[in-house]
C-alpha cells in the first residue's frame, strides 16, 4: 500500500518540493495541490492518507506569520480538517505550517475552536538560520517522533518562538504534546518548545525542518562523522518513515 499525501500551498510557499521529497523517499506518494484547489472541492481531502503544511512565507507572512493563511482556512476548509483529524489522519506542519496550524487552532488542540498558542519574533529580534541540536521526548504521544532521541535539523526563521499560557504549557507536558525541545533554545521559546503535537499524537508541528535533512550527506559536517555517520537512517527522513508506518499499520488494522 502507498499512502497518499496532499501537500498544500500557496502563494509564499517555497519548501513544498523537499517535503514532497521527504515523503516519497519514505514511500508515500505526495501530491501537492493549490488551496485554491482545495477550496473549490473540499471533498478531496477524503482522497489522501496523509497532509502535509510546507515551510515558506505565506502571503509574505503579512500581518504575522502564517496569518493569512491560517485565515483562509478557517473560513473555507476548518471543518473538513477537523474531520480529518478526527479520522486520525497523520499531519505534519513545518516551520511556516507550524505558524499555520496554531493559528488555525488545530494545534494544541483542535477541540479548543479558537487559537490557544503562538509563535512570535525570536528574542534575538533576528532572522535564524542555523542548524541546531534537537531532544525528542521520550513521553510523547507524536507519532511522528518515535525512536528519535537527540539529533541536529536546521532552523530558519523569524517568528519561531512558541509561547502559550501557563496552564496550556501544564497541559502540553500532562498530556505527552511536547514532541521536540530545542537543546539551547535559539529562539526563546517557552519550556524549550521545538514542536508539539495535538492530543492524539497525529498531528505535530514543529519549526526546524525535518525535510531538509533526509540524507546524511544533507549536514554541514558529514564529511568529518565518519562511515557510520554515513551509513546511518537520517533523523529528518524517520519523521516521514514513520508517518507511512503508522498509516500502513492502521490499514492492516482497522478499528
Amino acid at each position: 500500500m502507498t499512502p497518499s499525501v496532499l501537500i498544500l500551498r500557496t502563494a509564499g510557499t517555497n519548501c513544498d518540493a523537499e517535503l514532497a521529497h521527504a515523503f516519497r523517499l519514505a514511500g508515500a506518494e505526495p501530491a501537492t495541490v493549490h488551496v485554491n484547489e482545495l477550496i473549490a472541492d473540499p471533498a478531496g481531502l477524503e482522497r489522501y492518507d496523509l497532509i502535509g503544511f510546507p515551510g515558506g512565507f505565506s502571503y509574505g507572512d503579512d500581518i504575522a506569520a502564517g496569518r493569512i493563511f491560517a485565515n483562509r482556512l478557517k473560513h473555507r476548509l476548518y471543518g473538513p480538517l477537523k474531520d480529518a483529524v478526527a479520522r486520525g489522519v497523520p499531519m505534519i506542519g513545518i516551520c511556516n505550517g507550524f505558524q499555520v496550524l496554531v493559528k488555525l487552532g488545530l494545534l494544541p488542540n483542535p477541540n479548543a475552536g479558537r487559537q490557544t498558542a503562538t509563535l512570535a519574533d525570536n528574542t534575538t529580534g533576528r532572522f535564524i538560520d542555523r542548524w541546531t541540536p534537537i531532544d525528542a521526548d521520550a513521553g510523547s504521544v507524536c507519532i511522528w517522533t518515535q525512536g528519535l532521541t537527540r539529533f541536529d535539523l536546521p532552523i530558519a526563521h523569524g517568528e519561531g518562538r512558541f509561547l502559550a499560557p501557563d496552564d496550556v504549557i501544564a497541559t502540553l507536558r500532562q498530556r505527552g504534546q511536547i514532541a521536540l525541545r530545542y537543546a539551547d533554545n535559539p529562539n526563546g521559546s517557552a519550556a524549550d518548545i521545538a514542536g508539539i503535537c495535538d492530543p492524539t499524537g497525529v498531528v505535530l508541528g514543529l519549526m526546524p525542518h525535518p525535510e531538509r535533512f533526509t540524507d546524511p550527506t544533507h549536514h554541514p559536517q558529514w564529511t568529518r562523522r565518519g562511515e557510520d555517520f554515513l551509513a546511518s537512517r537520517s533523523p529528518g527522513l524517520a519523521f516521514f518513515e514513520n508517518a507511512v508506518a503508522h498509516v500502513r499499520q492502521r490499514v492492516a488494522t482497522p478499528a
